[in-house]
């Protein structure tokens, strides 16, 4: 655990260091034989998905814990919400990293798993990314557990407004901001963007109540909504199987379905690269692309 400092105020912010590249396996040469276990356990059952960042990295989205993924200090809820100095920070990074997730498109992966809920055999996402890119993709019953990047809520009058709406309003209070730092861009899973100066950076208080506006995504040390959650498990609850793609499981909003499905009895496969927290409860657990495998059961399923 590292400490930051913003506007004289210290606080813990979690280091995440990823597995390194080498420590990934090579992708299976027969995938269909690689997959033949998940087909046999999923044929035939309806099928509750779980989805991590992992899903979305070949749509170009980088994420936290892939072997190989450099190591991030995500800002907190805690730190967000300490001094306006941390809130600037955050605004300034986002102002210019959220417009990659409004662009980027959603992959394969994704487009297989809108098809199979299409098809009835998939009932639901249950997803903890928050770059909507199961919508795009076509998917229709989804919960994002973890929020959605293109809404901010007011924390004290409840007020939403779009991302886009705020990237206007602050677009009028730091004219030309964009065009001096866009060459610093690199964004991170959560469309932050790694940036160290942003002092000079004017934010934006909500225009209903003067309250602070905070986007509209779980940070780390947050908790999801009580109503997101209960979504999520009815969805668990209403299938056969429960399908974990592209998440290593590290925190806890999404390894509780993982045990739910697992005291229910039913079978938990799942497909990400490296190790994850809910392995000991997996019925068949295949480390490979999840765009690969998530293609391939949506053809033989």
């Amino acid at each position: 655990m590292s400490r930051v400092t913003l506007g004289g105020v210290e606080l813990p912010r979690p280091l995440i260091v990823a597995p390194p590249a080498h420590e990934a396996r090579p992708e299976p040469a027969d995938v269909p034989a690689a997959l033949a276990p998940v087909v046999d356990v999923l044929s035939g059952s309806t099928v509750a998905a779980l989805t991590g960042a992992g899903v979305s990295t070949d749509s170009g989205v980088p994420d936290y814990r892939s072997p190989g993924s450099p190591p991030r200090r995500p800002i907190t809820h805690q730190e967000f919400l300490a001094t306006e100095a941390h809130r600037r920070h955050y605004w300034a990074r986002n102002h210019l990293g959220w417009r990659f997730l409004r662009d980027v498109a959603p992959n394969a992966g994704h487009e297989a798993l809108a098809r199979m809920e299409h098809e009835g055999i998939v009932n639901g996402v249950v997803t903890q990314n928050i770059d909507l890119l199961h919508l795009k993709a076509g998917s229709r019953n989804v919960v994002h557990l973890h929020g959605r990047y293109d809404r901010v809520v007011c924390r004290d009058c409840g007020n939403v407004i779009s991302r886009e709406h705020l990237d206007e309003t602050l677009t009028r209070l730091n004219p030309g901001w964009r065009e001096r730092h866009v060459a610093d861009v690199e964004v991170a899973p959560d469309a932050d963007a790694a940036l160290e100066s942003t002092a000079d950076f004017r934010i934006a208080d909500c225009p209903r109540c003067g309250g602070i506006l905070m986007p509209d995504v779980v940070f780390f040390g947050g908790t999801a909504p009580r109503e997101r959650v209960e979504r999520a498990r009815a969805i668990v609850d209403e299938a056969d199987a429960l399908l974990v793609a592209g998440s290593s499981l590290a925190v806890m909003s999404g390894l509780r379905f993982v045990r739910q499905a697992a005291k229910a009895g039913k079978p938990v496969v799942i497909i990400t690269r490296g190790l994850t927290r809910g392995d000991e409860l997996a019925t068949v657990k295949v480390e490979m692309s999840t765009t690969t495998a998530l293609t391939y059961l949506a053809d033989v399923l």
